[in-house]
């Protein structure tokens, strides 16, 4: 296996090539043409963000709700919105898996800006019975995609609920560029997927092991009456100007964190995710991070010399189960399964809500 010495990304991801230079097809392929094309496609984001910002002051108690993970890009979203824009925020965290560093990072940034904040702190049972399915029942894009495109509709469909609850009008999300997959959002879920479309993942709603309750407690908005209405959700990131080191430095900077470990996404990160990268390590041999990461540092958003050392020694802590990644072990203790049972059995999309 080798990498690009531009972006750092593997031949071990499907269509990847690299020269005799080390150089990848995606690097050759870049230009300044395309970057010119996106950098109009950002500004005219830009400018409607610009305008939701202003339209949602005083419609309601709080002008947008803000889901907050504990990561650098929700705190500093959060920073910008109460401090540079001067918008009355609700921060809302559903409190599941969450390590003690992004709780420590939620609570210092919290009562430095005096923001409102809400957490929803649902039963184990559930998640742990839908994260052990899930993994032992993977469809071919690996964990990380099964498990995360489950996982994040849920929360963001508890957001969009209590946005409806309080009539706030805007949910702002501090989901960077590349998050999420483009073809579910680039800078806002559409109003097709808000309005008519039922969230509960198709695979789950046939394979007979949730009942009518459990699969309730993913958003549907043909549950809500003719005439609802319901809130706009975007993700600013992909619309302001973004560099990941820049933001690192600024949390810390402004004292929104402790420590620059405490920006880190490495350790504030879903202690699970560890083992949903393991399972991927395990079944396609790159991390599933690694696109993501390559592309930012492509387009000079993240720094390369950092993700050079970074990059394999998180590997290392997964594949062997130290230091941090141990919590591979960790989690698979909390879900009461083994690594054998880490399997793909589904047909790609099959917990894709149909759009």
């Amino acid at each position: 296996m080798a990498t690009c010495k531009q972006c750092l990304i593997s031949d071990a991801v499907p269509e990847i090539t690299l020269d005799a230079n080390r150089v990848c097809n995606l690097c050759r392929d870049f230009s300044p043409q395309d970057q010119r094309q996106e950098e109009e496609n950002r500004k005219e984001r830009e400018l409607d963000l610009e305008k939701a910002l202003r339209d949602c002051k005083g419609q309601a108690e709080y002008d947008c709700l803000v889901p907050v993970s504990g990561g650098k890009d929700s705190l500093y979203l959060l920073y910008k919105l109460k401090v540079e824009y001067g918008l009355k925020i609700l921060a809302f965290t559903t409190d599941i898996n969450i390590p003690p560093i992004a709780w420590d990072n939620i609570r210092r940034t919290l009562g430095k800006l005096d923001i409102d904040h809400l957490v929803y702190r649902p039963s184990d049972n559930f998640y742990q019975k839908a994260f052990r399915y899930l993994l032992k029942h993977q469809e071919p894009r690996g964990a990380v995609y099964t498990v995360s495109y489950v996982y994040a509709p849920l929360f963001e469909g508890d957001a969009i609920k209590l946005a409806m609850q309080k009539n706030i009008p805007l949910i702002l999300a501090g989901y960077s560029p590349g998050q999420p997959e483009p073809e579910r959002m680039l800078y806002e879920f559409s109003r097709k997927l808000i309005c008519e479309v039922d969230w509960t993942p198709p695979a789950l709603k046939t394979c007979g092991e949730f009942d009518e309750y459990e699969l309730s407690r993913f958003f549907n908005p043909n549950n809500f009456p003719k005439g609802t209405l319901f809130p706009r959700y975007l993700a600013p990131y992909h619309a302001w100007e973004y560099n990941q080191e820049e933001v690192m430095q600024k949390v810390v900077e402004l004292g929104l964190v402790k420590s620059s470990k405490h920006a880190s996404p490495i350790f504030s990160n879903y202690p699970i995710n560890w083992l949903l990268m393991y399972s991927d390590l395990k079944h396609f041999g790159y991390n599933p991070y690694l696109p993501e990461f390559a592309a930012l540092i492509r387009e000079g958003k993240a720094n390369l010399k950092e993700w050079k050392i970074l990059i394999p020694l998180v590997d290392f802590m997964i594949k062997n189960k130290v230091f941090l990644g141990k919590d591979v072990r960790t989690s698979l203790n909390w879900l009461g399964m083994s690594e054998r049972e880490l399997a793909i059995t589904e047909p790609k999309g099959a917990y894709d809500p149909p759009v």
